[in-house]
């Protein structure tokens, strides 16, 4: 006999439970698919259970039970197994957008509730009604809306619990509670539809309800709804990069043991935290949020990756990151992003020391070619300043020898006019040493100067071409090897970067051609030929040719042919010259016996034609 008992009391409390978090679901501010989903199986349990209310109410009254609400209560029972199956199928693909083939899922929900409104006229969902279990007669039909109601409900419930566990763990308190709103109604409701044991039909949306608290409490207390969807599951812990994911609102939905172990010790972070709020409160000023939140803005409008590099300062130490946010659309909606983060503070530090040990190799090679320089100008001077020497010597006896011969009657003065022209005839020869060696003042101060400090200017071809020839010209004669120009572009071509280096460059080319030929005489042939905005520099010889163990090494390692009296710095640092600071290419052909050539190539700043300079 139904009747106000514990059982109808329970049935009030769960239906105003659901009522509350109803309410407080609707009222939820920025909502995402799950959560409307949710809120539907919240008001399909809720109809369930109101309805029943209604329906006792109505039978205690008036003693025999109003059909009309057991279609309502059936309503909410027969669409709760499909709003369950698309929570678990929304959690997984973490936003659904409807095809034909999930609407097909409805079919049998609606199917199941016309067979229940019409079944007064066949009787197939059940012969004989009554709220108690061991009274009800069931028609054939009711055991294929069990069955498929119940598939329904598991494949649904066991996508939440599957991805559950695989976020949380099998322990979490979030698997804990799904585990228990599972079994709690099904025991029940097993129970109840077989008749195992004898209690009124309403206990089944008692037992939901506590499935739905169950599940509201994984929501509201341990942030269910904020495990990160399999979408966002695409990275492990195994991995050697920091990884954490945020959320639109930069909430962190995850993070990985790798950024706990680095990040540790800068700031803190915890699930459903502002990431940017705990970078600001972290002991670490240096961190900059603008960045970060900039850099995440330009990757979410292009939908791409974004990288850039980031450094802080922990502990006096500076530390260096690279850093790459990917966001994460969904059917064009965008979710979150993944944001990468590789420590490079080692490699940062490595590239400064090579960068160190490029420049002290630098410095040598500077220190080596002032050493030639110092070596050239002796010399080129020795020669000049001796001949200078001499003159002097000469127009002094001269002058005596005119002073002596003024008194001197036998003298006439054709003699004197003699004596005048030597003297005039000497003074004449001082001239053309006197402008050499001013050239090579001017050109060595130039070098000199531009060796001790790195200067990008505009200089032509001419002036290049001037350079090597004044400060090769005693090398050459001294070893008697002759430079054979062979130049097909204008001499006012416009080149960019440090002259003196790359006359340095060609020097040291040169200079080892001379060498190639052991002291003998030799021809050095050095071609320019102007060739798609570039200018091709040939330079060539008939010498000794470099050996096959040196060629495998020479623009790779500091290697040399000259023994003690080679550092190998030369070529070394010459190709690292060409592509380094000219932006330019270089290459060589040797055949031990038979010479070597060396081909280098650099861009032309701009193009003046001879006529054009000559016009100007």
């Amino acid at each position: 006999m139904l009747k106000y008992d514990v059982s109808f009391v329970l049935l009030h409390i769960s239906a105003i439970m659901i009522a509350a978090l109803l309410f407080f679901m609707l009222f939820l501010k920025k909502k995402k698919q799950l959560h409307y989903v949710f809120s539907m199986n919240i008001i399909l349990v809720f109809i369930w259970s109101f309805g029943h209310i209604l329906e006792v109410y109505s039978t205690i009254r008036d003693g025999y039970t109003t059909m009309g609400f057991v279609n309502l209560y059936y309503f909410g029972l027969c669409f709760l197994p499909i709003s369950l199956l698309y929570t678990g199928l929304v959690f997984v693909r973490t936003r659904l957008k409807f095809s034909i083939r999930d609407v097909l899922l409805f079919i049998f929900p609606v199917f199941d509730y016309i067979m229940v409104i019409t079944n007064k006229s066949h009787n197939l969902f059940f012969v004989e009604y009554s709220i108690f279990n061991n009274v009800a007669q069931y028609g054939p039909y009711f055991i294929v809306h069990t069955i498929i109601s119940y598939i329904y409900i598991l494949v649904g419930i066991s996508f939440l619990l599957h991805f559950s566990i695989k976020n949380s763990g099998f322990f979490s308190k979030q698997s804990v509670l799904i585990m228990s709103g599972i079994i709690v109604p099904f025991l029940v409701n097993i129970l109840v539809t077989f008749s195992v044991i004898n209690l009124p039909v309403y206990y089944t949306p008692i037992t939901f309800t506590v499935a739905i608290i169950c599940f509201a409490l994984a929501i509201f207390k341990f942030k269910f709804l904020n495990i990160a969807p399999i979408a966002l599951q695409r990275i492990n812990d195994l991995i050697s990069d920091s990884y954490i994911i945020i959320d639109s609102d930069w909430l962190v939905i995850d993070f990985n043991k790798t950024f706990t172990d680095t990040f540790n010790d800068i700031f803190f972070v915890y699930r459903n935290v502002n990431v940017l709020k705990a970078i600001e409160e972290s002991k670490v000023a240096s961190i900059k949020t603008d960045n970060l939140m900039e850099a995440n803005v330009r990757a979410i409008n292009s939908n791409s990756t974004v990288k850039y590099e980031a450094g802080c300062v922990v502990d006096e130490t500076m530390l260096y990151f690279y850093i790459e946010l990917t966001p994460i659309f969904s059917h064009s909606k965008y979710l979150g992003t993944i944001i990468l983060i590789k420590d490079i503070t080692e490699l940062k530090n490595q590239m400064e020391e090579i960068q160190r040990s490029q420049e002290i190799l630098m410095e040598k090679e500077r220190l080596a070619s002032l050493g030639n320089l110092i070596g050239g100008i002796a010399h080129n001077l020795k020669t000049p300043i001796m001949t200078i020497s001499g003159v002097s010597k000469t127009i002094e006896a001269l002058s005596e020898e005119y002073r002596d011969s003024i008194d001197d009657p036998l003298v006439t003065n054709e003699d004197h006019k003699e004596i005048a022209e030597e003297l005039l005839e000497w003074s004449r020869k001082i001239g053309p040493y006197c402008s050499y060696m001013s050239e090579m003042i001017s050109a060595v101060k130039g070098q000199a100067v531009q060796l001790s400090e790195n200067s990008n200017t505009i200089f032509t071809l001419y002036e290049l071409l001037s350079r090597i020839n004044i400060l090769m010209k005693f090398e050459l004669k001294k070893f008697h090897c002759e430079l054979v120009q062979d130049n097909h572009a204008s001499i006012y071509t416009e080149l960019k970067g440090d002259l003196s280096i790359l006359v340095q460059v060609f020097n040291n080319i040169i200079t080892n051609s001379i060498q190639a030929y052991e002291g003998e005489k030799g021809i050095i042939d050095f071609k320019i030929i102007p060739r798609d905005g570039k200018i091709q520099f040939i330079i060539s010889d008939k010498g000794a040719g470099i050996p096959d163990n040196i060629k495998r090494k020479l623009f790779r390692e500091m290697v040399t042919t000259k023994g003690k009296d080679g550092t190998g710095l030369g070529m070394y640092m010459a190709y690292s010259t060409i592509r380094g600071h000219f932006d330019g290419s270089m290459r060589f052909e040797s055949e031990v016996g038979k010479g070597t050539t060396f081909y280098i190539e650099i861009p032309v700043y701009r193009e003046v034609p001879d006529e054009a300079k000559q016009k100007e």
